[in-house]
């Protein structure tokens, strides 16, 4: 229910779904002749729509949270590196039948780095289907033919597909080893989602994590005059990212998905 409940009050709540409410409210407003309040409302959502794409927003949500962890800690040790899902294209790849990612690629690309520097070190990949209606294959097959190219042995590699969230993420990851979640372990997610990946592997007992943020959105802000540009995708593709995450640390915190504090090593 949880999984279903969030993608459901996610779908409602996002910033575009919000400024289309507010012209919708306000064509509504015009078409019953409340010209002022119509106005008002027809308005305002188009300058939130001008805002986004003329300034950097998102980045500004967002950045606190890339810079929660350091990038390329320094690490030795490692038992295993695991990899969160959500950086594959699962529907797309089953139809091109070829291994396809999105923006979140980047994950698989410093898993396979890291895989290559700890050549001893087990490689997991965790996440299945974040979709409600996604179908096919999950993250986990084209996972694999992405290491498998990548030229990584298959018996480093321990694949899980059946996880929704990164709660579950945690949570399978930690049974696939039977609860022996000890020595030294890399996480591997963009730097958005690191803080809430840390707090839920953190909540479901594991210890020594360090984390690899990858996968950054942010640049410096200042001087601001320099990022104003015309580049409305981009940028709620970032305000979107930035306000998904704040909101789900919230909501993993308030149903104890999340744990504050620290379980690295």
């Amino acid at each position: 229910m949880f999984f279903v409940a969030s993608k459901l009050i996610w779908a409602l709540i996002r910033p575009e779904t919000l400024i289309l409410l507010l012209i919708a409210g306000g064509l509504f407003a015009l078409w019953r002749g409340r010209r002022r309040l119509g106005l008002g409302l027809a308005g305002s959502g188009l300058f939130c729509f001008a805002l986004i794409g003329l300034l950097p927003l998102g980045e500004l949500l967002i950045r606190p949270l890339e810079i929660r962890y350091p990038a390329k800690p320094p690490v030795s040790d490692v038992r295993g590196i695991i990899v969160l899902g959500g950086g594959e294209q699962s529907s797309r790849s089953h139809y091109w039948q070829m291994p396809l990612v999105n923006g979140a690629g980047d994950r698989f690309l410093a898993a396979i780095a890291l895989a290559n520097r700890f050549p001893e070190a087990k490689l997991i990949f965790t996440g299945g289907r974040g979709g409600l209606r996604q179908k096919g294959p999950g993250g986990d097959a084209v996972t694999q033919q992405i290491f498998l190219s990548a030229g990584l042995a298959p018996d480093r590699l321990m694949l899980e597909g059946k996880s929704r969230n990164t709660a579950e993420n945690a949570r399978f990851a930690r049974d696939m080893l039977g609860g022996d979640t000890g020595g030294s372990w890399l996480l591997v997610t963009s730097a958005a989602h690191m803080p809430r990946a840390m707090q839920s592997f953190c909540a479901a007992g594991w210890t020594g994590l360090t984390a690899w943020p990858t996968d950054y959105r942010s640049l410096p802000l200042w001087p601001v005059w320099r990022r104003l540009d015309w580049r409305l995708p981009d940028n709620l593709i970032t305000l979107d990212s930035a306000v998904h995450e704040w909101l789900g640390l919230l909501a993993y915190r308030l149903t104890g998905r999340a744990q504050s504090g620290d379980c690295g090593g």
